[in-house]
């Protein structure tokens, strides 16, 4: 089986999303976002009418700021296999428990088309570990929602049977429902962005339980500090300033004595960056 789609080949075809909390609702207004129809089912019919109500709303305007797209529909599906029918997409966004999701997605792979790709957004489990009653565990796959329409990136991890093809499709597919894919290469606890920022958690809450720093003056630091508001456009590695790596070679050594093995990581950012710059 092929999973290989273009915009063209699915452009015309519903998607499917399980869970209408408050992802699966603005998952779903990016996927209606395109003129196309998304079917959501959950085990709350109130919840899918806040859902599409929510859509119903917000549609107008996401498009309109925009600048392209259209209008689409977001409706109930009473059953799963009614949210299913012609689908070349299913999205999962049920609370994250495993007893949930391992069942639901058995549901789903007996229902499902035989091209349709599944992805679940989990934030905190691999999908491998739902995989239980997908037959073909090639068409799975993480693809893992911040906060749209706000914050469009969005997560892609193999379950580390997923097909080239299903990645490919969702990297090359996304972007025309202005949703911005990563992929993560390696099975990674917190994906990319959120392993990033647990790691940045994790300091500042060393630096307070050390007694470096008082909480508010962590927060202040992060919020007056002007170069973090600079690495919105910039980033944080192939952009780096000049003047930035050169003190970044500057306080290696030194992190070194003091941090012990994480001051390896320093060495290697910077090295990293001289390769890239100089190509």
């Amino acid at each position: 089986m092929s999973y290989t789609h273009t915009f063209a080949d699915i452009k015309n075809r519903p998607v499917a999303v399980f869970g209408a909390g408050t992802l699966g609702r603005r998952i779903a207004l990016m996927f209606a976002s395109r003129g196309g129809t998304v079917r959501m089912h959950d085990p709350s019919a109130e919840q899918v009418t806040a859902a599409t109500r929510y859509v119903a709303q917000m549609l107008p305007e996401v498009v309109d700021k925009r600048g392209s797209g259209a209008v689409g529909l977001v409706k109930a599906a009473g059953s799963v296999a009614e949210a299913l029918d012609g689908a070349w997409l299913a999205v999962e966004t049920v609370p994250e428990k495993l007893e949930i999701k391992i069942p639901l997605w058995g549901q789903i792979d007996a229902a499902a088309p035989a091209d349709t790709i599944f992805v679940t957004n989990s934030s905190s489990y691999p999908s491998r570990l739902m995989a239980k009653h997908v037959r073909d565990k090639s068409r799975l796959c993480n693809m893992h929602f911040y906060m749209p329409p706000g914050s469009n990136a969005v997560d892609l991890m193999s379950d580390g049977q997923t097909d080239r093809a299903v990645l490919d499709t969702l990297l090359t597919v996304l972007p025309e429902f202005d949703i911005h894919p990563f992929e993560a290469r390696r099975e990674s606890v917190g994906f990319i962005f959120n392993r990033i920022w647990a790691a940045i958690k994790r300091e500042s809450l060393a630096v307070v339980a050390e007694g470096v720093a008082r909480p508010e003056d962590v927060d202040g630091m992060f919020m007056g500090v002007e170069w973090m508001y600079q690495l919105h456009s910039a980033g944080v590695i192939l952009h780096t300033p000049a003047e930035d790596l050169k003190l970044a070679k500057s306080y290696a050594d030194a992190y070194t004595k003091a941090k012990g093995p994480q001051a390896a990581l320093v060495k290697q950012w910077v090295g990293f960056i001289e390769n890239n710059k100089s190509r």
